[in-house]
């Protein structure tokens, strides 16, 4: 039997990344994965850095020599993270996700309520800006499907016209889409991009957009096209007259859901192993070395593989988990960069910065996990997991988990 390169335990884009770059090179990986992963909320853009000291970003390249040393992207250094971020995108893009974007300078998204964010990469046809104030349409037409749940339409057109664009939001008719549900959630994003798919109901919805919206200067449209693959929202833009541009809506997303499918898809046409449902339940560990894995479902029979890599995500997902006294890595129990007690973990207000965001694994400068301040040799850890950076506060969780997956898999397979 061949042995195991390597065994990843979660199969979000870290590990997914990891595990496709792995494979392209012929060895034998498997992916543990214990539930849907987080990629499956995204509303189609990806971020590298956002934002450092509170100021926002725009060159995030330039920025990434500004981070302190604990952060995952100096671990990295800012010259190999530049050649890492074209690999990411070659990769996404062989996996059948094509984005537009460039790490040398953000572009604009806009959020499921109808803001900016600054944004790395964006699918294709995703509506998006240039600069952060200001749309690149003085006009455009909101498509609004009546019954539709996951977007708040009105909010998002007062959002957007404050951006300085003449917002006109229409509803549309669609046969078999905009008639009364018996249940509320067929009209949400997922189950409409699975009614419409790419036949007739999405001939007809060309057609009542193109009866409604034949001359406007933009069209936006709530991305509900396009559930496995992007073939049926460039059928579409083909369709219609008026160039068409799709807006993220609440999560689990459309896009999200397609580039997670995507990713598993591609992993598996290479040879990999993905176990979804499946839980590692305990590792053995023999002088600071993995040894084997178990999982829940099968205690007695172990796992072995040359390396073994931790891509299991934040608190979120249960890759962290924080007890009466304490955060903590439930798996290997590798050393935690949090605040000390429950009362230091939260402050003040709803929407602020707070400190359990930035709680994360420690590593050495190679990204190996550390155990009571020693690295585990043959364990490496990547993604959202890390210590020394905020998703959230920075705008940086995609880039960290495509560059520390990527900067691993180098690693691996010089070995």
């Amino acid at each position: 039997m061949t042995t195991l390169h390597t065994l990843i335990i979660g199969g979000g884009l870290s590990g997914l990344t990891l595990g496709i770059a792995l494979a392209k090179t012929g060895r034998r990986v498997s992916i543990v994965s214990a539930a849907p992963s987080t990629l499956e909320l995204n509303g189609g853009s990806m971020e590298l850095l956002g934002c450092v000291d509170g100021q926002t970003v725009a060159q995030p390249i330039d920025a990434i020599a500004r981070l302190p040393k604990e952060h995952p992207y100096s671990k990295i250094g800012p010259e190999q993270c530049a050649l890492l971020a074209l690999e990411a995108v070659r990769l996404l893009g062989d996996s059948g996700i094509h984005m537009d974007g460039s790490a040398e300078c953000n572009h604009w998204r806009i959020t499921p309520l109808g803001v900016t964010k600054p944004a790395w990469l964006s699918l294709r046809g995703m509506a998006t800006a240039t600069q952060p104030h200001c749309l690149p349409w003085s006009r455009a037409t909101l498509v609004n499907l009546p019954g539709f749940m996951d977007y708040p339409i009105h909010l998002v057109a007062h959002n957007l016209s404050l951006l300085g664009c003449d917002i006109m939001v229409r509803d549309i008719e669609v046969e078999g889409l905009s008639r009364p549900r018996r249940l509320a959630s067929e009209m949400r994003a997922a189950n409409l991009a699975r009614t419409i798919g790419t036949g007739s109901k999405l001939r007809r919805l060309a057609e009542a957009i193109n009866q409604t919206c034949r001359d406007d200067e933009a069209v936006l449209l709530p991305a509900i096209i396009g559930l496995e693959d992007d073939y049926p929202s460039g059928l579409l833009r083909s369709w219609v007259s008026a160039p068409l541009h799709f807006l993220a809506t609440m999560p689990p997303s459309v896009p999200g859901t397609s580039m997670a499918g995507q990713l598993r898809h591609y992993f598996k046409m290479l040879g990999g192993k993905f176990l979804s449902a499946e839980t590692i339940g305990r590792a053995q560990l023999t002088d600071g070395h993995v040894t084997a894995l178990y999982t829940a479902k099968s205690p007695t029979i172990p796992i072995t593989a040359e390396h073994y890599v931790l891509a299991s995500g934040s608190l979120m997902s249960q890759g962290l988990l924080a007890t009466h006294e304490a955060i903590i890595e439930p798996l290997f129990g590798l050393d935690v960069d949090a605040p000390d007690g429950p009362d230091q973990w939260s402050r003040y207000g709803l929407l602020g910065d707070q400190p359990f965001m930035r709680c994360g694994v420690l590593t050495d400068a190679r990204l190996h996990g550390l155990k009571d301040g020693k690295p585990i040799d043959n364990l490496h850890v990547i993604g959202s997991i890390l210590a020394g950076h905020n998703p959230l506060t920075m705008g940086d969780g995609h880039g960290v988990d495509l560059l520390t997956a990527l900067s691993v898999a180098h690693q691996l397979t010089q070995t």
